[in-house]
């Protein structure tokens, strides 16, 4: 690597990370985001705090045993009449009446009453609608004489089960296509959000080096292309560090913020609220089959070749837009207006190509997914979520050589534009002057 490029990226590198913005951002953001994370946790695992009493008067007879209630509401069954009723709520015995009027079998609508001056929350609402589902079905299933066992044997589930052809190495089952799906998305979102983030730092480092005036102290002992692929790269690393802190701090923040608010505790896990209960669950034969099958179709997928083709796009994908970013950068002056006019022309495309790859991750052979993975100014986002789906070597290949010479082409382009425009002051840097910028000489 040429020598001052290397001195670029340490200077780029060690400002950086030595600044206050990067140490204030890089410690305190994951404790605001475990913190706000923990608190609404807190606050919606609470639900409504204040107890209510609520009297349940069963007109209809359909009522056998009051299901247990939740969200703090306490519900007795009364046989008292609704005047009495009202009686005992206006002296504060119940804090609301629950009244079931009579029920028509041939009618598919169904209204509670609810007698009370103070409505209920919308979790409370929606909890005593559930509490009668069950009870009016039985009801009118008894009412027209029919047969429970006849009925539940009727919803049948109905699973897919794959069966190769060909001879092959690796075996899919019913829940290939959904692993490789949500592995692929995953990918796709991370490599996205990381591009669009540090691609972004570029374009502020640069434009704010213009403005100082910085950069013209640093153009009278470096090349311009060197200054460019040094920052890039020196910024890059500086996104990569913060990125593997900001995952070690949310992992150990997380850990402590789950003990200290309870957001970790079984008591907070809705209906599998005790330990007995996920150990149940964790013993049920068909839990146990679903994780064997998902660890099996992880350990099927040839990560060898996966891992370097992420890591290989993560890069590549980077240097593109990241060198569009320094270009605009330099391009655009003190007017906010034109840097995000210049900004929306490159994020276009990163744009639909997330878009594209979100298709992708439910389509991920159509048209459209195939060749938005080969093309390079989106494959860097697409292909990563296809890699799961095992798209053929000929794609892959042909997508990585269009990369390699984009990319190549794109840095010489910036490079072009940046040597001009990070001296250009005043001037409006319209696409005409651009293209201009691209072939002067020197």
């Amino acid at each position: 690597m040429n020598s001052n490029i290397s001195l670029i990226i340490g200077r780029e590198y060690w400002t950086r990370v030595k600044s206050k913005t990067f140490l204030l951002t890089t410690f305190l953001a994951p404790i605001g985001i475990v913190f706000v994370y923990a608190v609404l946790g807190y606050l919606l695992t609470r639900g409504s705090d204040k107890q209510k009493n609520i009297a349940i008067l069963d007109n209809a007879g359909i009522v056998s045993e009051l299901a247990e209630a939740k969200n703090n509401l306490v519900l007795t069954l009364e046989t008292k009449p609704l005047t009495e009723l009202l009686e005992d709520y206006k002296e504060g015995k119940y804090d609301g009446i629950v009244e079931l009027p009579a029920l028509d079998i041939d009618d598919s609508k169904y209204s509670i009453i609810y007698h009370s001056d103070d409505p209920l929350a919308l979790d409370e609402e929606s909890t005593v609608r559930g509490l009668f589902r069950k009870d009016i079905r039985n009801f009118k299933v008894q009412a027209f004489g029919l047969d429970q066992n006849s009925l539940d044997k009727i919803d049948t589930d109905i699973s897919l089960n794959p069966k190769t052809v060909k001879e092959t190495e690796k075996e899919i089952s019913n829940i290939t296509t959904k692993v490789s799906s949500v592995l692929g998305g995953a990918v796709g979102m991370i490599l996205f959000m990381v591009i669009l983030i540090f691609g972004s730092q570029v374009m502020r480092g640069v434009n704010e080096e213009k403005i100082n005036r910085i950069v013209e102290v640093l153009i009278s002992s470096v090349k311009p292309l060197d200054l460019m692929i040094g920052k890039v790269l020196g910024i890059g690393l500086v996104g990569l560090t913060q990125f593997m802190i900001w995952g070690i701090l949310l992992t150990v923040f997380s850990v402590i913020a789950s003990s200290v608010f309870g957001l970790g505790s079984m008591e907070t896990m809705g209906d599998m609220a005790s330990n007995e209960g996920v150990k149940a669950v964790m013993e049920n034969d068909e839990v146990k089959g679903t994780i064997m099958k998902v660890l099996k179709e992880l350990a099927s997928i040839n990560w060898l070749l996966i891992i370097p083709l992420y890591f290989f796009y993560f890069i590549i994908g980077y240097l593109m837009y990241a060198s569009l970013f320094a270009a605009v950068g330099a391009a655009a002056g003190d007017d906010i207006n034109e840097a995000q006019a210049l900004t929306t022309v490159v994020m276009l495309p990163l744009i639909a190509a997330f878009y594209i790859g979100m298709s992708a991750v439910s389509a991920p052979d159509s048209s459209v997914s195939v060749w938005s993975s080969i093309i390079p100014i989106t494959a860097p986002v697409v292909m990563p979520i296809r890699l799961a789906t095992d798209p053929p070597m000929w794609q892959i290949g042909l997508s990585v050589i269009s990369c390699i010479l984009f990319v190549v082409f794109l840095i010489w382009l910036a490079a072009r534009i940046y040597r001009v425009g990070i001296l250009m002051y005043g001037k409006k840097a319209s696409f005409k002057e651009l293209g201009k910028w691209i072939f002067y000489k020197g």
